[in-house]
């Protein structure tokens, strides 16, 4: 990935490297508070991938030469309202039941993807496209980990942010390899 050449970002692309740095700092600070509270594996798998994920945001934003926008945030702290409130609502929700906080995983990462998807179509440089790339499978496999819990604690989850065919297919695949 940082083999591939600098290329020029556009506004959108720094827009939305910085975004995808702060969600996946949001889905790691949720598995690690979830994982403080039920002490799951999937919790702690999870956001040790999430934390990988982070690393190689911050790659890029160094790439770049893009501030940090959680450099010094604490576990829960976020620069964007919006995160902000998703994960204070998140973990609200999690700490209802452990078949609820599987839920909120399913929730993050289907939100990850459909942000992904979404991001994918407004950048061209080709070293950010293989980021986000990777992002999505490791997304895709975090939501078969989480299907596999609910379906195991006898709940269901139907997608709030992707669509049930790609759900579907998401579920009904196998594990996907990264970088």
């Amino acid at each position: 990935m940082l083999a591939l050449p600098k290329e020029t970002l556009s506004e959108e692309e720094t827009k939305s490297i910085l975004h995808l740095r702060e969600e996946e700092k949001l889905a790691r600070d949720v598995y690690y508070t979830l994982n403080l509270k039920y002490n799951a594996n999937v919790f702690a798998n999870i956001k040790s991938s999430e934390e990988s994920h982070m690393d190689t945001m911050l790659q890029i934003l160094n790439k770049y030469g893009i501030p940090d926008p959680v450099a010094t945030n604490g576990i829960g702290v976020f620069k964007d309202s919006g995160l902000q409130n998703l994960y204070n609502q998140l973990v609200t929700t999690g700490n209802q039941s452990l078949l609820d906080a599987y839920k909120v995983g399913a929730t993050i990462e289907d939100l990850d993807l459909f942000d992904l998807a979404d991001e994918i179509s407004l950048i061209d440089n080709q070293d950010i496209l293989l980021v986000y790339d990777n992002l999505a499978k490791g997304s895709r496999n975090h939501m078969r980990s989480f299907y596999k819990n609910i379906i195991a604690a006898n709940g269901n989850y139907s997608p709030q942010f992707i669509s049930q065919n790609t759900f579907d297919s998401i579920i009904n695949s196998a594990m996907e390899t990264g970088f």
